[in-house]
């Protein structure tokens, strides 16, 4: 569980840096036309989508987990 709960974050941060790769990439050359500008922002904001997908989903399955019991909260250990 662990593993792939590691792994989803690797693809949430994947998908951040991809954002503002566009971002950037979009911002900083002025050359070309507006359908090239407008590709360059598409791209950019399918990875946010992606990004938003992937946590929401994450946020599911954790919850469906603590549900299902596959995961229990062990709360912060208090000091003696």
């Amino acid at each position: 569980m662990s593993i792939l709960i590691a792994l989803t974050f690797f693809v949430i941060l994947a998908a951040l840096a991809a954002a503002g790769f566009f971002m950037l990439r979009s911002s900083g050359s002025q050359e070309g036309t507006e359908e090239q500008a407008a590709a360059r922002n598409s791209r950019m904001a399918k990875a946010l989508a992606v990004r938003i997908g992937v946590s929401v989903v994450l946020f599911i399955c954790v919850l469906l987990a603590w549900k299902f019991g596959y995961i229990k909260p062990s709360g912060l250990p208090l000091g003696k």
